[in-house]
């Protein structure tokens, strides 16, 4: 089946740098717990539902009309929200955090300029890269997946990029950045006048005390700091992501934008879930909680989780990973395979699916001791 939709792919006129990618996704399969794509598995609470219904109903009586094109109130809340002395200027949104990422590359990507990301990291950055004809240029990381600043600056002032991404925390290594990585990923991007994207997707979900990209906004016109409402939030059927940056990025932003792109429904929910977002952080509060436990237990069990400042957990020393990724899909708990040699990732659950997996692991490693590298 896949063969002869490639073939038929390659009838078409298809751009060459699109030839022989396959679009991004994870397994869908409906298994009782599903940990492989870092929802939050709480879901909304329901004064939050009851919230969003009265104000999706309320956004229904006008859907003749177009949305507020510049979303200002929505932006309002946002730079309320953050905090840090942003206001609405500093704000965009979008539909999800990939958008906001692929409008940024439409505006200072293109044919003849370069994007450098550090994988393992999120896959959708090459992906984004190729569909707005960006050279995407993959650089490196030291061997336990770490990234420091001398590393980072270097291949920064080698490769010549025009856009960096810096994911913090990394997915799928759930590792936070240090400040000190941004700035000198900045300041090497002098010469090319590089924008430098982080990607704090899963910010909310760090250890206490951890700082974010956005205390160094100021005086950095071409830093943007990418944030989303699918994690923290429970909004990933939702779609709504957003970035601060300095004003004239929001403009360069808007010469790209579809029309009236953010619909009346989608800012009457985020508007919703903001004014009630107490309710949301206490669930993130607790995920945390289940981050930290899954940590402490893979490590009794002999296997190597890396440090996790997000809602998932990245873990090694396993002999075949796709294995065990195989014996937990039977015991209807489904992960995510990354492809990485010895590694698994796992969304940190509610307390009753983190026991789940917890224990279904425990038992595959216990009936198979060379399942452990």
């Amino acid at each position: 089946m896949v063969s002869e939709q490639l073939e038929r792919l390659d009838r078409l006129p298809l751009r060459t740098n699109l030839r022989g990618l396959s679009p991004y996704g994870a397994p869908q399969l409906d298994v009782p717990v599903l940990l492989n794509v870092n929802e939050n598995t709480h879901g909304v609470p329901a004064d939050v539902q009851a919230a969003i219904t009265e104000a999706v109903a309320a956004a229904a009586t006008g859907l003749n009309r177009y949305p507020d094109r510049e979303f200002t109130d929505l932006r309002e809340a946002l730079a309320q929200y953050l905090g840090h002395g942003l206001s609405a200027e500093n704000i965009w949104a979008a539909n999800g955090s990939n958008e906001v990422l692929q409008q940024i590359l439409q505006a200072f990507g293109g044919p003849g300029r370069k994007a450098l990301g550090f994988p393992p990291t999120y896959s959708m950055y090459p992906l984004l890269a190729s569909g707005t004809d960006t050279e995407y240029l993959r650089g490196v990381r030291a061997d336990d997946y770490g990234l420091d600043a001398e590393s980072a600056a270097a291949q920064v002032r080698e490769t010549g990029a025009n856009i960096v991404f810096l994911c913090s925390p990394n997915n799928p290594t759930g590792t936070g950045l240090g400040l000190d990585v941004v700035e000198a990923v900045y300041e090497a991007g002098e010469a090319s006048q590089a924008i430098v994207i982080v990607d704090e997707a899963y910010h909310e979900f760090a250890h206490d005390n951890t700082p974010s990209a956005l205390t160094l906004l100021p005086g950095r016109e071409r830093l943007i700091v990418s944030r989303t409402m699918s994690k923290a939030f429970a909004l990933a059927g939702a779609r709504i992501g957003y970035m601060a940056a300095a004003p004239e990025v929001t403009d360069a932003i808007r010469l790209v934008r579809l029309p009236y792109h953010l619909s009346a429904v989608t800012q009457a929910t985020a508007l919703a879930a903001l004014t009630h977002r107490e309710a949301l952080m206490a669930d993130v509060e607790d995920i945390k909680v289940q981050r930290d436990r899954i940590v402490t237990e893979l490590l009794r069990m002999g296997l190597k989780p890396a440090a996790s400042d997000s809602n998932y957990v990245f873990f090694g020393g396993l002999e075949n990973p796709h294995v065990i990724w195989q014996g937990l899909l039977d015991a209807g708990v489904l992960i995510r395979d990354v492809g990485i040699p010895g590694h698994l990732r796992v969304t940190a659950g509610t307390e009753p699916e983190t026991t789940a997996f917890l224990e279904a692991l425990e038992a595959l490693l216990d009936g198979s001791a060379s399942q452990r590298a």
